[in-house]
C-alpha cells in the first residue's frame, strides 16, 4: 500500500471517529401522543414531557412513553446508518 493511499485511510478513519463522537453528543426527539423525548446518540434519555392532559390516564400515558421512546431510537438509528453509510458506500457494509 503506497503512502498516499495509507494517508487517505487514515484521515477516513479519523472522519468516521469524529462523526461517531459527534453522533454520540447529537440530541435526537422521539414524539407520541403528547409525549416528547429528548436522547442523545448514545440511547440515553435526558428529558422527557408529558402533556398534563395524559397524568389522568395511566395505560395510555404509558404506551405515549413508550412509542416516544421508541421513536428516538429510531431516529437515532437512521441518522447513524445515513451518517455513517457515507463512509461505507460501496463496500458493503452497515452499522
Amino acid at each position: 500500500m503506497n503512502k498516499k493511499m495509507m494517508q487517505q485511510l487514515q484521515d477516513l478513519q479519523r472522519e468516521m471517529n469524529e462523526t461517531q463522537e459527534r453522533l454520540l453528543m447529537t440530541e435526537f426527539e422521539g414524539k407520541a401522543s403528547g409525549v416528547k423525548v429528548i436522547m442523545l446518540g448514545s440511547h440515553q434519555v435526558v428529558d422527557i414531557n408529558i402533556d398534563e392532559d395524559l397524568f389522568e390516564d395511566k395505560d395510555m400515558l404509558q404506551d405515549a412513553i413508550l412509542l416516544a421512546i421508541n421513536d428516538a431510537v429510531e431516529n437515532v438509528r437512521k441518522t447513524t446508518n445515513d451518517e455513517m453509510s457515507k463512509f461505507t458506500a460501496g463496500l458493503g457494509l452497515r452499522f
